[in-house]
C-alpha cells in the first residue's frame, strides 16, 4: 500500500522539495457565484475566430483534397517556444481546419487538483466539483462541495493541464491545442496531491454526466476525460475494480477517457487508470522523441506524446508562475495533448466512438526515431508519438465504405 506518494504525474512539480512536507499555501479562492460557465468568449483584442489562419487565406471554395498544404501558426508570444505542439504537427492540423468553420466546440473534463482561473480559457471555463472527501486531505476546510478550487502549491497542475488542451489563440501567452475545448475542472486530488480511488471512481462517473450520490449532475457533460494522476492508498497490482467500473460505465455513455502512465519509469500495467481498460494510457517522450527514464511503459501504454524532461519541460501559462509560465514535466504533460486532439477529432465528427477515436490516434502515430522508444525492448510506449496532423486528416478523409475503420481500446 502506497499511503506517501505524491500522485500528480509531472516530475519534479514540486522542484527539489517534493520529498520533504512542502510547506501549502492555499491560493485565493474566487466566489463560486462569479464563475464563468461555459458562456461565449468575451471580445479579445485580436477579432479574428479561433482556428483562423494568420498567414494562409482561406480558400474560397472547399478543395477537392482533403490534405491542404497551408499550416497556422499562432501569434501567441510563447508559441515559438511551444517545440511540444511542433512534434506533433499541430500547424499541420490547424491548417486543414483553419479558415473552413469546421469543427464544434467540444467539453473536456480534466480531473486534478481542481480550478484556477485563467485568462487563457476565459468564457470556456467551468468550477466543476469538489470530490475530495477527507476534510483533512482537502485543506480547504470541509470535504466534498460545489467549490472545485485548487488549494495548495500544486493547485497549478489542473491549470497547466488545461491551458494546454485549450488555450485561445488570442495574440498573448501560449496557444492551447483546441481553442475551441470547453473546460470542466473537477478536483480529485487533496492539497497533499494524493487521490482516493472512490473519488476518483466518482470524479469520473460526475465528469461524463453521470449520477453520483450526493453531488448535484454535472450540467456540462465531458465527451473527453483527462487523468494526469492515478490512485493512491491502493497496490499497484492492476486496475482498482472500482476506476474499472467507472471508466466502463463512461465509455458505454461515448466518453473517452486517457490517462498517463506515471512516472516510475515502471510497468504501466499495475497502475489505476494506467493500466484499465477501455483506457487510452500515454507516456512521455522527450524532444528527440525517446522515453524519459521516469515514464512509464508496457503494453497498456497506447501511444506517446511529449512530456518533456528535466531542463526541457512542456512551457504553459500559469497565472501562479514566475513570470507567468512554467515548464514542468513528466505523462502529466503527454496525456493532454492526446485528450486535446481527441477532442478535435470528436468536433469534427460527433458519432466517432471512443474506440474509433483511439483507433485513428494510434494507427496515425509517427513512428518513433529507429523503430523503439527505448533500447530495451521491453520498454514499450505504444504505436509512436501522437501525430495530429494526421489524426485529423484521417477524419476528413473517410475510408472508400464511408465509415471510419473501427479499432478497439485494450
Amino acid at each position: 500500500m502506497k499511503r506517501a506518494r505524491v500522485l500528480l504525474l509531472s516530475l519534479g512539480l514540486l522542484g527539489v522539495s517534493a520529498l520533504a512536507a512542502p510547506r501549502l499555501v492555499p491560493l485565493p479562492t474566487p466566489p463560486v457565484t462569479d464563475l464563468p460557465e461555459l458562456q461565449p468568449e468575451p471580445p479579445r483584442p485580436q477579432p479574428l475566430a479561433p482556428l483562423l489562419p494568420l498567414d494562409v487565406a482561406p480558400a474560397p471554395t472547399p478543395r477537392p483534397s482533403p490534405t491542404p498544404a497551408a499550416t497556422y501558426r499562432p501569434s501567441d508570444p510563447l508559441w515559438p517556444r511551444q517545440w511540444n505542439l511542433a512534434a506533433i504537427r499541430m500547424p499541420g492540423a490547424w491548417g486543414q481546419l483553419a479558415g473552413t468553420g469546421r469543427g464544434a466546440p467540444v467539453t473536456v473534463a480534466v480531473l486534478d487538483t481542481g480550478y484556477v482561473s485563467t485568462p487563457e480559457l476565459a468564457g470556456r471555463l467551468v468550477n466543476g466539483y469538489d470530490f475530495v472527501s477527507d476534510a483533512a486531505r482537502a485543506g480547504d476546510g470541509d470535504g466534498r462541495d460545489r467549490d472545485a478550487s485548487g488549494v495548495g502549491e500544486a493547485a497549478y497542475h489542473a491549470e497547466v493541464i488545461g491551458n494546454l488542451i485549450g488555450a485561445a489563440h488570442d495574440g498573448r501567452g501560449m496557444a492551447g491545442i483546441n481553442p475551441r475545448a470547453r473546460m470542466v475542472q473537477v478536483r480529485v486530488a487533496g492539497q497533499d496531491g494524493l487521490v482516493d480511488p472512490q473519488d476518483l471512481a466518482d470524479g469520473i462517473r460526475w465528469a461524463a454526466g453521470l449520477p453520483v450520490a450526493g453531488a448535484p449532475v454535472n450540467p456540462y457533460p465531458a465527451r473527453v476525460l483527462n487523468l494526469s494522476l492515478y490512485a493512491d492508498f491502493i497496490p499497484l497490482t492492476g486496475c482498482d475494480a472500482r476506476i474499472q467500473a467507472a471508466v466502463d460505465a463512461v465509455t458505454a455513455r461515448g466518453v473517452l477517457v486517457v490517462a498517463g502512465a506515471a512516472n516510475d519509469g515502471a510497468d504501466a500495467a499495475g497502475y489505476s487508470p494506467a493500466g484499465c481498460q477501455n483506457v487510452l494510457t500515454v507516456t512521455s517522450v522527450s524532444e528527440g522523441g525517446q522515453r524519459p527514464g521516469y515514464a512509464n511503459w508496457g503494453r497498456t501504454v497506447a501511444l506517446a506524446a511529449p512530456g518533456g524532461e528535466r531542463g526541457r519541460g512542456i512551457l504553459a501559462s500559469s497565472v501562479t508562475g514566475p513570470g507567468g509560465e512554467r515548464s514542468p514535466d513528466g505523462t502529466s504533460l503527454a496525456a493532454p495533448h492526446v485528450s486535446g486532439v481527441a477532442s478535435l477529432l470528436f468536433g469534427l465528427k460527433p458519432t466517432l466512438t471512443p474506440a474509433q477515436v483511439s483507433g485513428l490516434l494510434t494507427r496515425t502515430a509517427t513512428p518513433f526515431p529507429g523503430g523503439r522508444c527505448d533500447s530495451d525492448a521491453r520498454k514499450t510506449c505504444g504505436a509512436g508519438t501522437l501525430n495530429a496532423e494526421a489524426a485529423v486528416r484521417a477524419v476528413l478523409a473517410p475510408s472508400p465504405t464511408g465509415t471510419l475503420r473501427p479499432a478497439g481500446l485494450r
